[in-house]
């Protein structure tokens, strides 16, 4: 059996690969930041299955993690990262991945990039993408290079940038790009073509773009994505004024997508994006899905709850701040239940996206308004699955930061805040009954935080109490799907 070492296994792309991987064969040994981010991933207690942590900055203790791997696939990148130093990250962590590489003696590295990475005009993270091929190609390991357009698939970035944005605009004022020519490509095939360039010797060493069979502007993109959800034609008006920087902006407001992964992605649009040959098809023929075809799939893997990863899972997860003397204030409260743990777990994990926090809704929106108005993340963000969540996943505003079934749930707050704020619910058993309690605390920073945590504050009985009045209301109902409402991801 041979042993693939997997990067960016907690990420969108990682995530949907790994299990495919092992479905055809190969051993994985995930190389990850947080461990506990796959714990409840599905194929994480596979026999086949190792999980490492590693952060890549060390390339000697990475060449160790890669003893006894045939080959690694390098899925690292700092879309969402803030500032200018990131560029410099990648291309460290690149290198190290590559000088490692040659150590441990691996036979060959996969590495998916963008074809926005051609062309002139490039906005940084793109160069910043090509400087990452570029030093993985400086090692001595051959580098096998696929380059894809925009990916279609429930819960990536581009798709639900296009989805939003037809979706809540019947009338979208767009810059010029929406003139430009695409070659996108379902999230299958992207897959396929990961796994399979394992087995064909013939790509190895070589850069191969990916694309589906349609060449359409994003106009036309937009056009499909209204015909799929079934709306009202879309009036699009592209105009010379509206730079990348106010697109991302106004993607930002309209979008799950916040704008630091939506400022790259909307400058990388500037570029015509079409596969140069046909080499993939030729070298791993399989059959494309149309853009129509990977559309209406990803519509129904949305609609039904079926989203196996989602754009939001990668990242890192800050830990509790070490505040040496801080002031932390808490807000506990309790209610008794009766019924049991897992039922009180079950109504505990609806909480966020649709279902909505239970009470006081009106308050959730203005403050997710709000958010937004100042650069955070809002409401827009939802959830993955209306009924199932795991470590390191998003609600809304908030992450899960702790997780253990039938007993604990801690999120930690993403909106924009002037100190640190957690979230969480202890189940306590009882005879015939549970007590939950639910704790909120807050690390506030300077006089702002002060300020804020007693302005807030007269909110908490409302919106607080009311959450546990209605979880109560909720572990009463019967679970509307009993594989899914444990807080467990289901069985893929």
């Amino acid at each position: 059996m041979q042993r693939v070492l997997l990067t960016g296994g907690t990420g969108y792309i990682g995530g949907r690969l790994a299990p495919l991987l092992l479905e055809v064969g190969y051993a994985v040994r995930c190389l990850v930041r947080s461990a506990r981010k796959l714990e409840d991933r599905s194929w994480r207690d596979h026999p086949s299955v190792e999980v490492v942590e590693d952060d890549l900055s060390d390339p000697a203790a990475t060449a160790r993690a890669m003893q006894g791997c045939d080959f690694g696939y390098y899925l690292v990148h700092s879309m969402a990262a803030a500032g200018t130093e990131y560029a410099d990250r990648d291309k460290a962590l690149a290198s190290n991945f590559a000088a490692a590489a040659f150590d441990a003696g691996l036979e060959r590295i996969v590495y998916l990039g963008g074809l926005g990475e051609l062309g002139d005009g490039l906005s940084e993270h793109l160069k910043s993408r090509r400087v990452v091929e570029h030093a993985l190609r400086l090692g001595s390991v051959p580098v096998t290079v696929l380059r894809a357009a925009m990916i279609i698939g429930s819960g990536s970035a581009s798709f639900e940038i296009l989805r939003y944005l037809v979706e809540r605009l019947p009338v979208m004022v767009t810059p010029k790009w929406v003139r430009v020519e695409s070659q996108p490509i379902a999230v299958e095939n992207v897959l396929e073509y990961l796994v399979r360039t394992l087995s064909v010797p013939e790509t190895s060493g070589r850069t191969i773009d990916i694309g589906g069979p349609d060449v359409l502007t994003y106009r036309g993109l937009m056009r499909v994505m209204q015909e799929e959800r079934g709306l009202s034609r879309r009036l699009i008006i592209p105009v010379p004024v509206l730079t990348p920087r106010l697109s991302s902006l106004w993607i930002g407001l309209i979008t799950p997508v916040n704008q630091q992964i939506a400022r790259p992605l909307a400058e990388g649009l500037r570029n015509r994006v079409v596969c140069r040959d046909d080499e993939a098809r030729r070298l791993m023929p399989q059959e494309l899905l149309s853009t129509r075809q990977a559309i209406r799939e990803a519509l129904g893997q949305a609609g039904a709850g079926d989203v196996e990863t989602n754009w939001s899972m990668a990242g890192t997860i800050p830990g509790d701040p070490h505040w040496a003397g801080g002031t932390v204030f808490h807000d506990e409260r309790s209610i008794e239940i009766e019924q049991d743990p897992e039922a009180v777990w079950r109504a505990v994990c609806r909480i966020g996206g649709g279902q909505g926090w239970y009470a006081a809704n009106f308050l959730w929106r203005i403050r997710g308004w709000l958010d937004q108005l100042v650069g955070g993340p809002g409401l827009r963000r939802g959830r993955r699955t209306p009924e199932s969540i795991g470590f390191g996943e998003a609600l809304d505003f908030w992450r899960v930061v702790g997780i253990q079934r039938n007993h604990h749930l801690r999120l930690q707050a993403e909106m924009k805040l002037p100190g640190e704020a957690f979230l969480s619910f202890d189940i306590q058993p009882g005879e015939g009954a549970c007590r939950l309690v639910q704790t909120a605390r807050f690390y506030p920073k300077g006089l702002l935080g002060l300020l804020y945590w007693w302005t807030v504050l007269p909110l908490h009985g409302i919106v607080f109490y009311g959450m546990l009045r209605g979880i109560r209301r909720a572990a009463s109902e019967p679970a509307p799907d009993s594989t899914q409402a444990s807080g467990k991801a289901p069985t893929q």
